[in-house]
């Protein structure tokens, strides 16, 4: 039994001896419900301010029942509610410390900061990917909303140094600022980019001319929901067939058809060879739309004699299961 259906056991168990105890005394000594419960109470309790009444014989009798059976159990009663108070600091603690060994053990992973409602959906599509991150959220009413989502998470502003070192911000690969206004994201990006000057930003812009201090402040990447939403909403407007191809690429739930970006490693044994060569097509049934070269370079609609290097992206489409057994290849 955990520590607070024991409390509660113990208090509903408490009540009980109580009512006992005040019923007894009216039963046997005729008392009014008042001086009936009173006297229990003091009984139980130990307090020993005196007899409210003359006492008879049974009186005195059902007293020293009253003692044994419910001092002890009232000092139980004090000990389970000590023991829930002290466990539940405990639990909370060794949380702490499980998160903190978690996150020290991270590398190449991703901070996010801010976990309200972008952030929060933010990270439930990026655990959809093997990938790591941690949550920088100051809110400590969001703690239970985290604990139950399954995400790492330091509680603390995410604009102070020391939050950012234990979030790991020496050791992540990039940064997520989705605070809550655009004064408090270019305090952010100027903070996490002294820590750590090379670490790729993605920042969050409330409106168009927060987007170049933000940039100034240091982020690669400024995107704002609501322009975002608008140009979704516009292009399912104007290309509904091919907007409702692209959700349903990125459906994790389907698995005939989903589009996917792999790295090509330099172990990999397709580098150097034509996709004409690769064997993508025949033996993947997968069809590469488009090829990120190193430089950035985007070579869409790539033609079969397109050569695949070390450090390319191939965009791919094709069935979910297809996609995992080249990115094996690409990456073994």
């Amino acid at each position: 039994m955990d520590s607070s259906k024991h409390l509660i056991t113990s208090v509903l168990l408490t009540i009980l001896i109580v009512v006992i105890g005040t019923t007894g005394y009216m039963i046997i000594e005729g008392w009014d419900i008042f001086d009936a419960l009173y006297m229990t109470i003091i009984t139980i309790t130990s307090v020993g301010y005196g007899e409210v009444h003359e006492i008879g014989k049974a009186g005195r009798l059902f007293t020293l029942f009253l003692i044994i059976i419910g001092v002890g159990f009232v000092i139980y009663v004090a000990g389970a509610v000590v023991r829930f108070m002290l466990e539940g600091q405990i639990r909370v603690i060794l949380g702490r410390r499980r998160l903190n060994k978690k996150i020290d053990r991270l590398k190449n992973h991703y901070i996010v900061c801010g976990y309200g409602r972008i952030g929060r959906l933010l990270c439930k599509n990026i655990q959809k990917k093997p990938i790591d991150l941690v949550v920088v959220e100051k809110n400590e009413e969001l703690r239970d909303v985290m604990d139950k989502d399954g995400v790492l998470y330091i509680l603390g502003n995410a604009a102070d140094e020391a939050i950012l070192i234990n979030a790991g911000i020496k050791r992540a690969k990039s940064l997520v600022s989705v605070l809550g206004t655009d004064t408090e994201n270019v305090f952010l990006i100027l903070t996490a980019r002294q820590l750590k000057p090379d670490i790729y930003i993605t920042a969050r812009a409330s409106n168009e001319e927060s987007k170049a201090k933000l940039r100034a402040a240091g982020a690669n990447k400024v995107e704002s929901p609501y322009e975002i939403g608008a140009i979704s909403m516009s292009q399912r407007i104007l290309r509904p067939t091919v907007t409702n191809f692209l959700d349903q690429a990125f459906d994790d739930k389907r698995q005939d058809i989903h589009m996917e970006e792999m790295s090509v490693s330099p172990a990999s044994k397709l580098i150097n060879l034509m996709l004409k060569d690769s064997g993508i097509r025949q033996n993947y049934n997968l069809i590469i739309i488009a090829i990120k070269k190193l430089d950035g370079a985007m070579l869409f609609n790539p033609s079969f004699e397109s050569v695949i290097n070390a450090g390319d992206t191939l965009i791919a489409v094709g069935e979910a299961e297809n996609l995992k057994k080249l990115e094996k290849v690409l990456n073994p």
